[in-house]
């Protein structure tokens, strides 16, 4: 099986000046885990929520919350992106993605074109659905 034929199409993409608040609103509506970081389409990074969760300050929305703590929402996602992530090529086999995912203890992989522009993304959720609809 190749990782092209379980991956999810068509990723979410943020720029690197693109505010924090963005990616908590893309997140808050959203139903995933990670937004890759183009620049010039070409993919340079990746944020999860975890990522977001850590830089943002934890009194948002709550009764305690200040003007330093809103100010969080104004960083800009590279600060607190992953860079250079591990890729795959869309027909790469599936074998070599869950090995990389084992690996290096990620979550997903942004797969990308041969310009490096992002064409899917997978996960470690799209792989186990993957391998359910195959067993007996």
């Amino acid at each position: 099986m190749r990782v092209v034929d379980i991956m999810s199409q068509r990723p979410v993409t943020i720029e690197l000046d693109d505010k924090l608040v963005t990616v908590k609103e893309i997140f808050d509506r959203m139903k995933f885990h990670h937004l890759l970081v183009v620049e010039e389409g070409a993919l340079i990074g990746i944020v999860s929520d975890r990522d977001l969760l850590r830089a943002l300050s934890p009194y948002i929305g709550s009764s305690v919350e200040n003007p330093r703590d809103l100010a969080t929402l104004n960083k800009r996602v590279h600060q607190i992106m992953s860079r250079k992530p591990i890729t795959l090529p869309p027909d790469a086999d599936l074998g070599e993605a869950i090995t990389l995912l084992l690996d290096h203890s990620i979550s997903c992989i942004p797969i990308i074109d041969a310009r490096s522009r992002p064409v899917g993304i997978l996960s470690w959720r799209d792989v186990l659905r993957a391998l359910k609809g195959n067993a007996p």
